[in-house]
């Protein structure tokens, strides 16, 4: 069975992506509030912890950072080595990755205070996105709510997923953390009042 991995901030269009998906026979895996939003609308999926036996701690700060997630983000498919191992450590191939980030940029519009602006830096948001974009010869990386419909036309189509559309998504997933990162830059220096913002 195909697996997509769903944990959005945006949860705009994802109910309907996701029904399309589990019509196409992939198994769901989200977190937090995406698994809520899903099970209300009776969309079937497991949570992360069922996948890595492992729940989540620190205030949500460490729940997808396992091997169980990004083993089977990374693996390449091509190398018998690399599907050995994880056929040998049971890890599942996650062949669709649907995330957007904390509202970072929003968090500083609303002039929230800097113990607020740090819990909203995504650490294994950035981390899932990179991987599957790195990967993307295997993986579908999903980080544009606008892009489902284009997503879901190509997976329901006899080629399914095409290279070119895959290796686009990868190049806008990485646009998609560069540009995050660089508001973090920005915030963490107009606070130590480095440069002008």
């Amino acid at each position: 069975m195909k697996r997509a991995l769903v944990s959005v901030t945006n949860k705009d269009g994802i109910v309907d992506f996701c029904k399309g998906l589990v019509d196409l026979g992939f198994e769901i895996v989200s977190t937090g509030g995406t698994m809520a939003k899903l099970q209300a609308e009776n969309v079937p999926c497991i949570a992360i912890d069922d996948v890595t036996g492992f729940p989540e701690i620190l205030d949500g700060r460490v729940k997808t950072l396992h091997p169980k997630v990004h083993g089977g983000l990374l693996f390449r498919r091509d190398l018998q080595e690399h599907v050995d191992t994880v056929e040998k450590m049971d890890i599942q191939p996650i062949d669709v990755v649907c995330v957007n980030l904390y509202e970072f940029e929003k968090a500083l519009k609303a002039g929230k205070p800097m113990e607020d602006m740090i819990e909203n830096i995504d650490i294994g948001g950035p981390a899932m996105i990179r991987a599957a974009a790195k990967n993307f010869k295997y993986v579908t990386v999903v980080v544009n709510p606008a892009r489902y419909d284009e997503i879901a036309a190509e997976l329901t189509s006899d080629a399914g997923i095409t290279d070119g559309l895959r290796m686009s998504l990868a190049k806008e997933a990485f646009g998609h953390t560069a540009e995050y990162d660089a508001c973090i830059n920005q915030y963490l220096a107009k606070e130590l009042g480095e440069g002008n913002f």
